[in-house]
């Protein structure tokens, strides 16, 4: 396995990258209501990321070994979805809840962060499993520093998931990230202490567990990307891109519009997230 390092030059064009990646979803914050197709939000992200950012959409095109290549510049995942919805003409409804998934490509550096939007005025369920999700994936933030393993990370956030009741996907994971989109090393969302790969400064990578309400088995459909859950039970998904700093994290894909990181990030953390 070989990780990449990123040197200081890389850094600062990873955090603008993160950043731009961060501000389009504060663009559409407030696109994202009832009445409103995936479709709309997709070209909404897609002119603004082409034209306002002069970036690059990541995903548009991206073709994996053995994939076709994904048709649009965004990833949206309504109700039971996972993970790769493919934005379409399908109005959004009051209740849903939909993740939204961004990458932007800056001077050749990769942003990636997705979040969660409740459409109207959600379920006491649907906002509970968003809720939760959300603080998960900071509970993985939390362990990241130098001298910590992956293992850590992935356990940090399954135990605290499943103590709520929910279950982790697990053939998905978070992921090194720099010039490639998807690098070394694979980041699981469940795991044992003191396994896997140790943290060492200069690591970039995403920490994005999927938290299903239900059952964690999975399928995909027909499109060969939508992920859904089997048994059809809501899930739910952020995602931010994590720097391994000399004395803790640096989160890259925060902006003006990013929800404020849970209670219990706080002093020398919250700084570090800043």
């Amino acid at each position: 396995m070989t990780i990449t390092i990123k040197t200081a030059a890389d850094i600062e064009l990873m955090r603008v990258a993160g950043r731009l990646a961060s501000e389009v979803l504060d663009m559409l914050t407030p696109h994202v209501k009832p009445g409103i197709t995936t479709e709309q939000l997709d070209k909404l992200a897609h002119d603004h990321i082409v034209h306002v950012q002069q970036a690059i959409p990541a995903p548009l095109n991206y073709a994996p070994p053995g994939y076709t290549p994904y048709p649009k510049s965004i990833c949206t995942s309504v109700n039971h979805q996972v993970c790769h919805g493919i934005p379409n003409d399908k109005v959004l409804k009051n209740g849903d809840i939909v993740n939204i998934d961004v990458t932007v490509i800056k001077d050749g550096w990769h942003g990636d962060t997705s979040r969660m939007y409740i459409v109207g005025e959600g379920g006491i369920a649907a906002r509970r499993l968003c809720s939760i999700t959300y603080e998960a994936m900071w509970k993985g933030i939390a362990k990241v520093r130098p001298g910590v393993r992956l293992g850590d990370i992935g356990h940090a956030i399954q135990t605290f998931t499943e103590n709520q009741g929910f279950s982790i996907v697990r053939e998905f994971c978070g992921h090194g990230i720099g010039s490639k989109f998807h690098e070394e090393p694979q980041v699981l969302h469940y795991g044992r202490p003191g396994t896997l790969e140790e943290l060492v400064p200069g690591m970039v990578f995403t920490i994005e567990p999927m938290v299903n309400a239900g059952r964690r088995e999975i399928r995909e459909m027909g499109d060969g990307w939508t992920i859904v859950t089997k048994d059809r039970s809501l899930s739910a998904q952020w995602e931010h891109t994590v720097l391994v700093t000399e004395t803790g994290y640096e989160v890259f894909t925060l902006s003006a519009g990013s929800p404020p990181p849970p209670a219990f990030i706080s002093g020398s953390a919250a700084t570090a997230a800043a």
